[in-house]
């Protein structure tokens, strides 16, 4: 049989709208739709003007829906990713969720809590904020699950997505979260939380490591958890600035920092000694 030349054409996609979140960035979304204790809502808006409100009708019957979306924030892509869990071995990315693809489309499952007009409320969502969305199709769990399943290389992995450590506060943490929390609006416990009660192993994904002064560490952005392995699980000591007072100090003020002016703040009120 003669082999015939691939040929495949560009593809051109519309968003049907957008979906808004709480969450502002890859760093505050789960890594799963169901990852986090405190599942948050979203809400699809669907673009006016193409008759959407007849589209959704009776999807208000379905539980759960498929939300095909766009990544966005992703600029490259990679034919092999280092996944959050496990080792650190990296694995083909069409055996990953990882959203550096060739073609950054996601497929997320959310669970559908009300449809009222153009727009979809849904629970338990992963995406960022103002990600375009494709498109949305019913869940049907006759058809598409399959608990027994095989899981390939995460077979041996089954047991990561549970928590497995308890997580505590050392005073000055709790001190330094509160304080964060209220003047800058900067909440560092729930992601480190979710991430050193799952595993406390150094792993680039998940952006822990042992730091300089030989401490275990979890960076979140331009932040850092310094922590202790206990009896029960792990100790958060205390927060820390990303940023050297020094780098503050000769900082550029025509490319601004992440996080700017609650790192100088931080550095004034803590003095990276604590």
């Amino acid at each position: 049989m003669q082999s015939q030349k691939m040929i495949l054409e560009p593809l051109t996609l519309h968003p049907i709208g957008v979906i808004r979140t709480p969450f502002r960035d890859r760093a505050d979304a789960p890594r799963q739709p169901r990852a986090r204790r405190d599942p948050s809502e979203g809400v699809i808006v669907l673009r006016p003007g193409l008759n959407f409100e007849q589209a959704l009708e009776d999807l208000d019957g379905f539980e759960f829906i498929w939300i095909l979306s766009w990544f966005h924030k992703n600029a490259n892509w990679k034919t092999k990713v280092l996944p959050p869990r496990g080792s650190t071995v990296k694995r083909g990315v069409f055996a990953t969720r990882s959203p550096y693809r060739p073609n950054p489309l996601g497929l997320s499952l959310a669970r559908l809590v009300s449809v009222s007009g153009r727009t979809v409320r849904v629970a338990e969502t992963d995406l960022i904020d103002g990600t375009p969305i494709l498109d949305i199709k019913p869940y049907l769990s006759y058809a598409e699950a399959y608990p027994e399943a095989g899981a390939g290389w995460l077979e041996a992995l089954r047991h990561d997505c549970e928590s497995h450590y308890t997580v505590e506060w050392s005073d000055v943490a709790r001190e330094q979260i509160a304080w964060l929390i209220e003047h800058y609006d900067i909440n560092l416990s729930a992601h480190g939380e979710r991430v050193l009660s799952r595993n406390i192993e150094p792993h680039p994904y998940r952006r822990i490591s042992m730091n300089a002064s030989g401490r275990m560490e979890l960076a979140i952005k331009s932040w850092r958890l310094e922590f202790t392995p206990t009896a029960k699980g792990v100790e958060v000591q205390r927060v820390a600035s990303g940023y050297l007072a020094g780098a503050l100090n000769e900082r550029n003020p025509e490319q601004p920092l992440h996080d700017e002016a609650a790192h100088v703040a931080f550095h004034a009120r803590w003095r990276q000694g604590v």
